[in-house]
């Protein structure tokens, strides 16, 4: 599907090294000093599901397929991106391309470690990026204002459309993301083509110094409150640490690594939980003795848009899905099992498909 999350923050705040925690499939350059990611590293993601590794000893497979998602490592972003400072084009333009926003805050303080901004403040960071984001946003607005204006003269459909950019303009001159502005749907499609960066979700990573991993600190505490009547949630860790455990190959390693830091799971799999859920994804499974895959949708899906992600001849030729609901799986342990006793059903094309759903497609070739 390749949904992408961005991470994001100001140069040297340990993006680059979380991007290297989580990504199973690149790895980005990570030093101290500014600009050290240029052009944007992008690293496929396993997702953590306990479900995959439950339907997996009792189907057997022969193999075991999760689930992923793209995150991107994007440049450090400057005051004045929005007017071309440091990396400011290109980080803002790397930022429409993404579905949602992972911003990195450094909540820590180290002298060796680079900043130009001053004493550490989480909030002013918070805020430099945002601020950032709603001034492109302002001018992207003004543009399109501007020829909507001309174009209403002669058709009087467009004054609605006017009237929504007008609103979001007034929305961001307030110093407020346009996300946080609530548009419906029809609202939306008038921004479709201006691909606004303050209306994508936010997830805040409080990156902590190790002696913070569990509690927080000052600086920490401050994020979530400045977050807390957003409804964006704030994931505290130790990059650092967490970039160490992913390291490890050996599970017994990892294990022993944990117990030493007392870490019931590592915190990487709260962020990617919390990504998925933020680009409100859900995850069905298909389970044989071949394999037992996961497979991401969007949530309000129908069963022949997510048979689409297997193959797209899945979804032009749907006949019908076969579901059996995951706890019913656990309960009667097998397919079979589960036909016998009436858990598995026939659904047709106005199925929505719920989470943990296990399917199967039949289809006309």
């Amino acid at each position: 599907m390749a949904l992408q999350a961005g991470i994001v923050g100001l140069p040297n705040v340990g993006k680059s090294t979380l991007f290297n925690a989580v990504s199973n499939s690149a790895k980005a350059q990570a030093s101290n000093y500014r600009f050290c990611t240029i052009e944007p590293n992008i690293g496929l993601v396993n997702v953590p599901d306990p479900r995959l590794d439950r339907l997996a000893e009792l189907v057997l497979p022969n193999r075991i397929v999760p689930t992923q998602i793209e995150i991107v490592d994007i440049a450090g972003l400057v005051k004045g991106a929005s007017k071309g400072e440091g990396l400011g084009n290109k980080f803002l333009a790397n930022i429409r391309e993404v579905d949602a926003i992972i911003h990195v805050i450094r909540c820590f303080e180290d002298e060796n470690i680079l900043r130009d901004e001053g004493a550490i403040n989480p909030v002013g960071d918070k805020e430099i990026i945002e601020t950032e984001l709603q001034l492109k946003d302002l001018e992207s607005i003004d543009k399109k204002i501007q020829r909507t204006e001309k174009l209403a003269k002669t058709d009087t459909k467009l004054k609605a459309e006017l009237d929504v950019l007008l609103n979001c303009k007034q929305h961001l001159e307030k110093g407020k993301n346009i996300l946080s502005l609530g548009l419906s749907k029809e609202d939306r499609l008038v921004l479709l083509d201006i691909f606004l960066l303050s209306d994508k979700p936010i997830l805040y990573v409080a990156n902590v110094d190790e002696a913070s991993m569990h509690t927080g600190n000052r600086f920490s505490d401050a994020l979530i409150e400045a977050v807390k009547n957003e409804g964006n949630e704030v994931i505290v860790m130790t990059n650092a640490i967490e970039a160490q455990i992913a390291e490890l190959d050996n599970a017994d390693d990892k294990a022993m690594f944990m117990e030493e830091y007392k870490m019931m799971e590592p915190a990487l799999d709260r962020l990617i939980h919390s990504t998925y859920k933020l680009l409100n994804l859900y995850t069905y499974f298909t389970a044989g003795v071949q394999e037992v895959r996961a497979w991401t949708i969007h949530q309000g899906w129908k069963a022949p848009q997510a048979a689409s992600v297997i193959h797209t001849d899945f979804e032009k030729g749907f006949i019908k899905a076969e579901v059996i609901a995951y706890d019913d799986f656990l309960q009667y342990k097998s397919e079979a099992a589960c036909r016998e006793n009436g858990r598995l059903r026939i659904e047709g094309k106005e199925y929505l498909v719920k989470d943990g759903d296990i399917m199967h497609f039949r289809f006309n070739v």
